[in-house]
């Protein structure tokens, strides 16, 4: 029963996966994009989560745990670039 939710929790993922790639595609603005890149972000760790689960081992975790890193280090670096046109400042204020 578990490996049946588990397979359907796969694909429901995967579908969402899709719906997001076509919002990074047509997004009407810059931030809807970096959200779903965002989210695609979450559902790749889900992902691998639930492939994790399914051949009952633990080593993907270190990729999940890297896929969050990468995936919330990102979205900081496009949201201030969205907000102050540059990610790293040169500049030193005294």
């Amino acid at each position: 029963m578990l490996d049946i939710v588990l397979k359907i929790g796969l694909i429901g993922c995967s579908l969402s996966s899709a719906i997001l790639l076509i919002r990074v595609i047509k997004g009407p603005s810059v931030p809807d994009r970096v959200v779903s890149l965002d989210a695609m972000g979450i559902n790749l760790a889900a992902i691998t989560a639930l492939a994790s689960m399914i051949y009952h081992t633990t080593a993907f975790l270190d990729a999940i745990l890297l896929f969050g890193i990468l995936s919330f280090i990102g979205t900081v670096a496009f949201s201030k670039f969205l907000e102050k046109g540059e990610i790293i400042e040169n500049e030193r204020r005294h």
